[in-house]
């Protein structure tokens, strides 16, 4: 027979279990929610960033081999939730806030569409890649 204390603590556990349980719960959940919005453009899709860059030839192609694989590895589908809820998607992570000037409002997540994006970002940086925050590994930011 259960002491009276001892039904006590497992009536804590069991409510203990309980919460950690819930919280693993909506943990899962608003995981799933945010990589379900991330995956809009679909599964993984790889492309040869030279052809891609190669697209365009008022940047240094150098430049933009180093972004496109430092910022997606080629996925044009890559999309990535930043810090401050935003994101960026494609093969040069475009970010939300651009898609409206940029894309219709869209995600680009196709090259071309993301190309262009990628040249209007460029041009809105003086045509460098200094919105990019992987032009410093690159050493790209004040390069066109």
């Amino acid at each position: 027979k259960f002491s009276h204390s001892h039904s006590r603590s497992m009536s804590s556990s069991s409510s203990s279990l309980l919460v950690l349980g819930l919280v693993a719960a909506l943990v899962l959940f608003v995981a799933h929610s945010e990589a379900a919005y991330c995956n809009e453009c679909g599964s993984a899709s790889y492309t040869d960033i030279n052809a891609a860059c190669s697209q365009y030839s008022g940047w240094s192609q150098e430049c933009c081999r180093c972004i496109a694989s430092h910022e997606s590895g080629g996925n044009i589908h890559a999309c990535n939730k930043n810090t401050d809820g935003s994101l960026d998607v494609g093969l040069w992570q475009i970010n939300d806030r651009n898609w409206s000037s940029c894309s219709g409002g869209s995600p680009p997540c196709d090259v071309a569409s993301n190309l262009a994006c990628a040249k209007k970002v460029r041009a809105w940086g003086g045509d460098t890649w200094r919105f990019w925050s992987t032009c410093s590994a690159c050493g790209c930011c004040s390069r066109a």
